[in-house]
């Protein structure tokens, strides 16, 4: 099987890098089996790279003589293997409590009786305990709080992490889920509030924040025996 002159022309023209163009095809263009042109197309494609030729899909295929003559196509790999880091627990659900949800819902109580647009700058706000008085402080405060809040609910249902008794978190009981979701949802309805920069709307919100606390605490954390809690 041949390849016609025109066709070969073609490649020629839109391969060829630093050959002399004004040379004659007639001097070097014969007659091309598929074998051929797979070595000339894929020494070309190398040679015309850096100007980003070869990028169009058709030549994201290897094509291979079998024994009886026929032509195979082979797909090029799709991609490489994901290099998605995977999902680890490292601290105990009282510490994502107390290192993520404590601080973050205290930022929206706290908007509720002080208009975080009135928090005066801290000395060095860079380096700022208080977020309120933070470089990103005021109502940015309260917005990143929510937030914080509502991708923590993330982290509750976790396979793997234990209660400060040592029990593993319930993330396979039927309420679990529900309870998780009702602080996510209750997360983003104060980020809402924050948004609009009001301060009703922030003690509405921070309404729905207290009693989601609340449905998870009662069953879960309030308890006469420390180590009862999670069960």
């Amino acid at each position: 099987m041949t390849l016609p002159r025109e066709d070969f022309d073609a490649l020629y023209v839109r391969f060829s890098c630093e050959m002399d163009r004004t040379e004659s095809l007639s001097r070097i263009a014969k007659p091309l089996t598929i074998l051929s042109l797979t070595r000339t197309t894929h020494l070309l494609c190398a040679c015309a790279a850096y100007a980003g030729i070869c990028a169009s899909p058709g030549f994201g295929q290897q094509t291979a003589q079998s024994k009886g003559g026929a032509v195979k196509s082979t797909p090029a790999k799709s991609g490489t293997a994901s290099t998605q880091a995977p999902q680890q627990v490292e601290g105990t659900l009282l510490q994502v409590m107390r290192g993520i949800l404590f601080p973050a819902s205290n930022i929206v109580f706290a908007a509720q009786g002080d208009d975080p647009a009135k928090f005066p700058h801290a000395k060095d706000p860079a380096t700022a305990t208080d977020l309120l008085a933070s470089t990103y402080g005021g109502w940015i405060a309260v917005e990143n709080a929510s937030v914080a809040m509502a991708e923590a609910a993330n982290l509750l249902v976790l396979p793997g992490r234990k209660c400060s008794s040592g029990i593993a978190v319930p993330v396979g009981n039927a309420d679990w889920p529900k309870l998780v979701q009702g602080l996510r949802d209750a997360a983003m309805t104060s980020y809402k509030a924050a948004q609009s920069k009001n301060q009703d709307n922030i003690l509405a919100a921070a309404d729905v924040l207290t009693t989601a606390c609340a449905n998870c605490h009662d069953k879960y954390r309030e308890k006469a025996n420390l180590a009862d809690r999670c069960k």
